[in-house]
């Protein structure tokens, strides 16, 4: 495993300082939480932040310069991530498309998809949900109920999807769907292109503890897709969407940058406790510094892979149930860290209340991307060897 940057790497990683010094909002270089008079508010600053972004080539930065990225390599995705977090810079919004979209079509799709859809990701002109889990089958993607009818040239979709995120901004949407209805489990799966515009797609927003609602669930009802948008071959998409969920588990070390913010959160909350007599997080604090050190190690062993062309394979299932389940014993800390102080909202909460909505959205970690059960069952069977 590699434990340093190549030159070229930590040139770029100055540039992006540099940069970032100079753009990022003054709001949130506090680190408290920024108010938005609303979600669309939110959404339409964060397209526009993202499209600043891109304009200087900051987004994408690994992706192949012939699709509007650097070329600049795994490495520079890992150091993009960590700026961004010691700048307290706004997120990339079209995360999705970015992480998941741009990668799955790079591999698999034809050069007349990747020449429409690519560079706006990138621009942010063109945002893109991922239309995977059902109501029924979240946990169990095989056991999806949607479906995709061949007739001419275009297929007619019909089905439910849920925990759709930013569906009610997207553009356009990776979906899998049951082209041979008779066929069971993965089998006869087609991974298709969506148009979230188009006539019988109708989104409803999902209200969450958080008080947000960038969650979703959609509903197609005779949703014409023209089989143009049929990413890889019929019946062969669950090889497909193998390639997103690895990615969208393993590839992007945006959840360790996180969690190492929130480890400098917990640092000063408990010497705030100690300096008012209080030393009881001692041993809670250094468990969760050691945690962060382990996954940072984990994220470095995949990006050694990456760097050196090695597939990423069932070990980035290793990598979400190791952060996910992290994630929640350091929020329970900081609410520890926080008292009573953990209640407040608004202006008078500690960040704002950041830290307080971040332990609510991450009761979920262990659910969302393949739930902790899902995790074990792969490494389980995959890595281990071991029968079902």
């Amino acid at each position: 495993m590699d434990l340093k940057f190549s030159t070229a790497a930590e040139e770029m990683r100055a540039e992006l300082r540099s940069w970032l010094a100079n753009n990022v909002p003054a709001a949130f270089t506090t680190g408290d939480a920024v108010a938005f008079a609303s979600l669309d508010e939110e959404f339409a600053f964060l397209r526009d932040w993202q499209a600043k972004l891109a304009r200087d080539r900051w987004v994408g930065v690994h992706w192949p310069e012939a699709y509007g990225g650097r070329g600049a390599g795994a490495e520079a995705s890992y150091i993009f991530q960590e700026e961004m977090a010691r700048a307290r810079a706004p997120e990339v919004i079209n995360r999705i498309g970015v992480n998941l979209v741009g990668p799955s079509l790079m591999k698999h799709g034809t050069e007349a998809q990747k020449d429409r859809y690519l560079a706006r990701i990138l621009s942010c002109e063109d945002v893109w949900c991922q239309l995977f889990s059902e109501p029924g089958a979240g946990s169990d993607l095989t056991a999806l109920r949607t479906v995709a009818v061949r007739d001419g040239d275009v297929y007619r979709v019909t089905g439910q999807k849920v925990w759709t995120s930013w569906a009610q901004y997207a553009d356009f949407g990776i979906l899998i769907a049951r082209t041979d209805p008779g066929s069971a489990k993965a089998r006869g799966i087609s991974y298709v292109i969506v148009d979230m515009h188009a006539p019988g797609v109708e989104v409803r927003p999902l209200r969450q503890m958080t008080g947000s609602s960038e969650f979703n669930e959609v509903f197609l009802d005779d949703v014409r897709v023209p089989v143009a948008n049929l990413v890889g071959e019929e019946g062969r998409g669950w090889e497909i969407a193998q390639t997103t969920l690895a990615h969208e588990r393993g590839t992007s070390p945006r959840q360790l940058v996180i969690h190492r913010m929130l480890l400098e959160d917990l640092v000063r909350l408990a010497r705030e406790r100690e300096r008012a007599g209080e030393s009881d997080l001692r041993q809670s604090v250094a468990a969760a510094a050691i945690e962060v050190e382990i996954a940072k190690l984990n994220n470095w062993r995949t990006l050694t892979r990456l760097v050196r062309g090695e597939p990423l394979g069932p070990e980035s299932s290793f990598i979400k149930l190791y952060w996910s389940e992290m994630s929640q014993r350091m929020h329970d800390t900081v609410m520890r860290a926080l008292g009573p102080r953990a209640a407040l909202r608004g202006a008078d909460a500690p960040t704002c209340g950041r830290l307080a909505e971040s332990w609510l959205y991450y009761r979920a970690a262990s659910i969302f991307a393949g739930t902790s059960e899902v995790q074990r069952n792969i490494i389980a069977q995959r890595v281990l060897g071991l029968p079902r």
